[in-house]
């Protein structure tokens, strides 16, 4: 028997955080371990705010201030800028970034705080709602068909991916990976799809613990549009 594995996460989206700010950001905790944070104060160089650190879904959107900034995850709020451990993870945002996911990983060495983070820049012009945004973090060769769309990835490499479907429908997906040194494909995930065409995606490709078959793990994300303005 063919065996498919796919785990695609359509958990609703989460409540806009309250805090202001041009620039929108969402946080992941891939492969978080056991004890691993749950929750961090993100500073960015003026004002922190307390960000959710979830490894099953994306966090709430969370705003920052425009600008080239740096920003650091810290345990508790500083009293003052100037008192922030300079230790502490940090990732730099370049001006151009509007919109961007963090993407944080484990970090027993830094005792500021456990974790290092990634920024992914996915401004809207670059990434679009109904786009899918693909991250193979294998060894593996993964590929096959999305719909109307083919999927093609080396390993450790990252792809855009466009509409699957013209509107809100199921879609085929089939796909397959092949293993270093391998000349045959292995079936990954053999399925359907539903398609929203007012979220984005965020796809990874990650390895499991004891099963050289990979994992599909699928986040949406959803953006509330902002209640328009009544005419006076």
């Amino acid at each position: 028997m063919r065996l498919f594995l796919c785990l695609l996460l359509l958990f609703p989206s989460l409540a806009v955080a309250q805090s202001k700010g041009p620039r929108t950001c969402r946080i992941v905790f891939l492969g978080a371990p056991a004890g691993a944070p749950e929750k961090l104060f993100l500073f960015d160089g003026q004002a922190s705010q307390e960000v959710e650190l979830p490894s099953m879904n994306l966090s709430p959107v969370y705003h920052l201030p425009a600008g080239p900034l740096s920003i650091r995850m810290l345990p508790t709020p500083p009293a003052k800028p100037e008192e922030v451990n300079p230790a502490a993870p940090t990732a730099k945002l370049a001006e151009s970034i509007s919109d961007f996911y963090l993407l944080v990983s484990s970090d027993p060495s830094n005792k500021v705080a456990p974790v290092k983070m990634q920024v992914i820049d996915v401004n809207p012009a670059n990434f679009k709602k109904g786009e899918m945004l693909w991250f193979n973090l294998t060894a593996n060769q993964v590929g096959g068909q999305l719909g109307s769309e083919k999927l093609a990835m080396p390993p450790q490499s990252r792809a855009i991916v466009k509409s699957p479907a013209s509107k809100n429908e199921d879609y085929n997906v089939n796909l397959s990976y092949r293993m270093p040194g391998a000349e045959k494909l292995s079936p990954l995930c053999e399925t359907k799809w539903l398609h929203d065409n007012q979220a984005r995606r965020l796809m990874f490709v990650i390895n499991q613990n004891g099963n050289r078959t990979p994992r599909i793990l699928g986040l949406p994300d959803f953006r509330e549009a902002a209640p328009e303005k009544e005419a006076p």
